[in-house]
This record gives structure tokens, C-alpha cells and sequence, in this order.
């Protein structure tokens, strides 16, 4: 007899997981920038406003090739990824596509999750006829960096500094990677 393993896996994002997908981004965010973005601007995060948007933006996506896949757990949002058509200057966006945010809940990362995202991000651009796939990750975020080298994304060669606030106060090194698909 083998042993009983969770009901896991992903899909399309419905208008109705934005509540959920809120909260996965709320939590995410608190967590991941701790160290980056000051202390009132992570608490002043609503889920409710951000469960909005999410909502308006499954309900009515902008671009036929903007995705929005959820990964689950039995019926539980666990994380999502977002996928696009490339939008930086030196890019394609017929031929690249870009993977704009991948997040899992913290008290669910290291549970397979993230590589179920990832790779059904891929197969979704790779539907879409995307030829390479493109992701920003902070230049700082190691854990994050590995994580997709260990899928065999590298770095491209451009950089950016993102200015979270505006004012120049917290800024956010990033490296692009790439992979074919």
C-alpha cells in the first residue's frame, strides 16, 4: 500500500481566486522584502485593494497572451505566476515572453509549488508561441537566482535599478535571465 500524497496541482487563475491570490501576495511580499522595502509600506499592504486588481485583471486581461496560473493544493491557492509578452525595448514580444512575477505563500515554499509554476508557466508561453522566456530576479536574491538556474535559466546580460519609492530611497538591483523554450 503506498503512502497518500496531496491532491497538487495548477491551472488558469479564475476572477475568484483573487482573494486568495492576495493573501499568497501579501504574505509573500512581507516576507521576501523584509530587508528591502520599509517597515510601513509592508504593513500598510491591503489585501483587500491588491484582491481588486487581481480581480480586474483575471476578469478582463489585457493582452490574450497575458496568463495568470494558479498552483493548488486540494482547493488551496499555494502561488501563482504570471506570464506575458516581453515588454523591455531590446526584446520581441511576438517571440519572447516574459515570466512578470512568480510568488508562493511562504508556509508553502519548498513543497514543489514553485517548479509546478515554472513549468507550466513554460509550457503556457511555449502554447503561445514564445520562443524564449525572460524573468528579472533581484541581483541579492541567491536562493532565487539558484532556483531557476537549477531549471536552466542564465543570465542574459542586462541589469536594471528598480526605485521601489520614487525618491531614490530603496532601490533594487535586478539581473534578467533568459531560457529557450
Amino acid at each position: 500500500m503506498s503512502a497518500p500524497h496531496a491532491d497538487l496541482s495548477c491551472r488558469v487563475a479564475w476572477a475568484d481566486d483573487a482573494e486568495a491570490m492576495a493573501a499568497v501576495q501579501v504574505a509573500a511580499w512581507r516576507q521576501r522584502y523584509v530587508d528591502v522595502l520599509p517597515t510601513e509600506v509592508l504593513d500598510s499592504l491591503d489585501a483587500t485593494t491588491i484582491a481588486a486588481g487581481w480581480h480586474a485583471a483575471l476578469a478582463k486581461p489585457t493582452d490574450a497572451r497575458n496568463r495568470v496560473l494558479v498552483a493548488l493544493e486540494r482547493n488551496t491557492v499555494r502561488g501563482y505566476v504570471v506570464t506575458s509578452p516581453a515588454t523591455d525595448p531590446d526584446l520581441d514580444p511576438i517571440a519572447d515572453g516574459e515570466l512578470a512575477d512568480l510568488t508562493v505563500a511562504p508556509d508553502a515554499t519548498g513543497q514543489g509549488h514553485g517548479s509546478r509554476l515554472l513549468h507550466a508557466a513554460i509550457d503556457t508561453m511555449r502554447a503561445d508561441h514564445f520562443g524564449r522566456a525572460l524573468v528579472w530576479t533581484a541581483a541579492a536574491d541567491d536562493p532565487l537566482r539558484a532556483f531557476y538556474a537549477d531549471a536552466g535559466w542564465e543570465p542574459d546580460g542586462a541589469h536594471r535599478t528598480l526605485d521601489l519609492t520614487g525618491d531614490g530611497t530603496v532601490q533594487v538591483k535586478q539581473v534578467r535571465l533568459h531560457c529557450s523554450i
